[in-house]
């Protein structure tokens, strides 16, 4: 397909489409609101269906239905709105739905702002609602891999039986870049969805689709099943993206837009002689914890760049395993980090302030 000039939000509708999602369930929030008015205006001309929500507690809560029907759907919402669907996401979980739920980040706590942040970190990474659970979690970058990602993820999705997070910035859902809507990504072998709620026919016992466990043993082992699926995640799916890190003395890690201005800043240094490099996770679950240790040999340090106050540094220090000292620049409250800022954070690293 040839490409076309296209906003984030929209984007990220039309590749759902292109992946067979025929169900949009939201409720209106900036800055994510285009991604719900394209699905409202593209849907039903291809037999799909949009329902704009009293709520998002209701939204998520129609997605469970028709994930439990096998149908491919999707929610979308920004920080408070994805917070209000986290009782529905740990119930999809914990049923072993899938679906595809992007969340186009504002700043926060509370109502915050409409700019674009990146402290819903925690609440992707961690498990925002209850229980022991996790989402695969894509940070892409720019539009062409958040159009690649999305229509991977609905694959992923259906083949974990899990719910798939797309997470993003205002900045990605607003801004406009060439994009073309792929269909020779490589494509999963997806087994039946015979557990789904379609109707017996006479045929079969009736499929039922719970997360409800009244005996402890039960709901230990179902645990233990779902983190089994979480332990293949962490084999399988960490991706990451490794930019002129070869003979670098500082090591960048920023995922998402932040990413892209970090790269501006790289170019800064190189014209100052400065010679750094980008470690960008594209998976926020699983985290890519095994390139932390194949950095090369002349990464002396590690910096964190982030649009939150150093939500990702966590995982960072994990991955790192003590072995790297690790400093942090960011900017949050929807403020964003210029690529001067970085550049001269590098400076004050290499004359020996490490804060």
């Amino acid at each position: 397909m040839p490409k076309t000039l296209m906003k984030g939000n929209e984007v990220i509708g039309a590749a759902a489409i292109n992946a067979g999602c025929r169900f949009f369930f939201g409720y209106p929030i900036t800055p994510q609101t285009e991604l719900p008015e394209y699905m409202a205006a593209h849907l039903p001309h291809i037999g799909g269906t949009f329902v704009q929500a009293e709520s998002e507690v209701a939204a998520i809560n129609m997605v469970y239905g028709a994930a439990g029907s096998g149908a491919r759907c999707m929610t979308s919402s920004s920080s408070p709105g994805i917070a209000l669907k986290q009782e529905g996401i740990s119930y999809i979980a914990g049923a072993e739905l899938p679906c595809v739920i992007v969340n186009i980040v504002r700043g926060g706590p509370g109502l915050g702002g409409i700019q674009p942040a990146q402290s819903d970190y925690n609440q992707a990474t961690r498990g925002g609602g209850d229980g022991d659970y996790k989402l695969l979690v894509y940070a892409p970058a720019t539009l062409q891999e958040l159009a690649d990602l999305v229509q991977i993820a609905f694959d992923k999705a259906d083949y974990y039986r899990n719910p798939v997070m797309i997470i993003g910035d205002g900045m990605l859902g607003q801004m406009m870049e060439p994009v073309e809507l792929r269909n020779d990504l490589p494509k999963m072998d997806l087994p039946p969805k015979d557990w789904a709620t379609t109707g017996t026919q006479g045929v079969r016992e009736p499929n039922i689709i719970n997360s409800l466990f009244l005996k402890p043993e039960e709901l230990e082992t179902h645990i233990h099943h779902l983190f089994d699926k979480y332990d293949e995640m962490r084999l399988k799916e960490p991706m990451a993206e490794r930019y002129r890190l070869d003979g670098a003395k500082i090591a960048i890690v920023a995922y998402g837009t932040t990413s892209r201005i970090v790269k501006s800043a790289i170019e800064i240094l190189e014209e100052d002689g400065i010679r750094t490099g980008l470690l960008r996770p594209i998976t926020l679950f699983p985290f890519p914890m095994s390139e932390f240790l194949e950095l090369p040999a002349s990464v002396e340090h590690l910096l964190v760049v982030e649009m939150s106050m150093g939500q990702m540094i966590d995982d960072v220090r994990i991955a790192n395993e003590g072995r790297l000292p690790i400093s942090f620049v960011g900017r949050t409250g929807g403020m964003i980090p210029t690529p001067r800022l970085i550049a001269d954070k590098v400076k004050d690293i290499l004359e020996g302030d490490l804060r």
